[in-house]
């Protein structure tokens, strides 16, 4: 369209001829429909911009649903958290988390750790799960009392999934666990059987570490260096009376009286006879233990040589170590589990009472 001479409204179509009023009228009102729409949309555009921030909630209300899990990871800050809590979902906003992080002061209370939250919790809510450790998923290994030490390492290793040949490692230098100078360098005996926690980061040094940091705290609740001196051995002979008793016992009021064999037995210088000493050497458990496995060739094998062995066979727990320092009073010479299953243990001074007790056990045992 081009205008006519003369006529500054007036507009000539592609052809030449004038534009009717009616068509320029209705273009007209196009163009101001689209400019408005054009204008209302930058409009919407502004206001979202401005206001968007503030529409958005800064924290939500209550306990959330919908489980989530999260992890914090070692040496994370409060605000590193909250970033990881609001990219979950768990709080509306990472400002919002720390706020109350700060207002309650527990910037220090955060431990790493996977866990269980929901989604769309107030802060206050996620905070305080987090800091009481209600809702930590925590990975756990379990070390029942009595376990070699070789028995123990495995233990860890499929309960950590770290390898166990890290653990060997670990173990081939044991100084640096801390272990007490009267352990002389051995572990058998120093991994304190107990449940473990294992946390992100967690690694065989460190586990070890705290399996010997927990011995050393057991022994010193239990005055064991004090009371080894009492009974006139080495804290190491102690320890090494209450592996066999852990290994031998079966009740737990049974072991102050096995405690006590020993005892009576060291005193008159007779030899111990133990078979858990007999099957430490030769790397099993048994009930069955013949004449000829009595015969093995070790310092460690109760039956050939006189007195205690020359270190722990198993990791005795606090029970077994309390009795190795208070042994029951009586004469006993002999004991005999009768009846594994049931864990019943029979005592006696006589020799011939004795050997029906090994009578019983054979019959258990279906031996001849």
């Amino acid at each position: 369209m081009t205008p006519v001479d003369g006529d500054d409204d007036t507009f000539l179509l592609s052809g030449g001829e004038p534009e009717p009023p009616a068509d320029r009228t209705r273009r007209t009102k196009v163009i101001v429909i689209a400019g408005a729409a054009v204008v209302a949309a930058a409009g919407i555009l502004g206001v979202r911009s401005v206001l968007g921030p503030l529409l958005a909630p800064d924290d939500f209300d209550g306990p959330g649903t919908g489980p989530v899990t999260v992890e914090i990871k070692p040496g994370q800050s409060a605000g590193q958290i909250a970033e990881t809590l609001s990219e979950a979902g768990v709080v509306a906003t990472a400002r919002s988390f720390v706020r109350v992080v700060r207002q309650r002061e527990k910037e220090n209370s955060l431990r790493p750790g996977r866990y269980r939250l929901n989604r769309g919790m107030a802060a206050g809510e996620a905070l305080d799960l987090l800091a009481s450790g209600k809702a930590r998923l925590v990975k756990k290994v379990a070390v029942p009392e009595g376990l070699r030490a070789s028995e123990a390492l495995a233990k860890l290793a499929a309960g950590s999934g770290i390898p166990l040949a890290q653990f060997q490692a670990v173990t081939a230098q044991p100084l640096a666990l801390g272990l007490p100078q009267y352990a002389k360098g051995q572990v058998e005996g120093f991994l304190f059987p107990a449940t473990y926690e294992i946390e992100p980061g967690t690694t065989a040094q460190s586990l070890l570490t705290a399996m010997a940091a927990r011995y050393r705290h057991t022994a010193e609740e239990v005055g064991l260096e004090e009371g080894a001196a009492k009974r006139k051995l080495t804290p190491l002979e102690l320890v090494t009376l209450a592996s066999i008793v852990q290994a031998e016992g079966g009740r737990d009021e049974d072991y102050p009286k096995i405690a006590r064999v020993i005892y009576n037995r060291l005193a008159k210088g007779r030899k111990l006879e133990m078979d858990s000493t007999v099957n430490y050497v030769q790397g099993r458990r048994s009930l069955k233990v013949s004449e000829k496995d009595t015969k093995v060739a070790s310092p460690y094998n109760t039956y050939q040589h006189a007195g205690l062995p020359p270190g722990p066979i198993s990791s005795p727990g606090e029970k077994a170590l309390h009795a190795a320092l208070h042994p029951a009073e009586g004469d006993w010479y002999w004991f005999v589990t009768t009846d594994p299953g049931r864990r019943i243990t029979k005592f006696t001074d006589n020799e011939g009472e004795f050997v029906k007790y090994r009578e019983e056990l054979n019959r258990y045992l279906g031996a001849d």
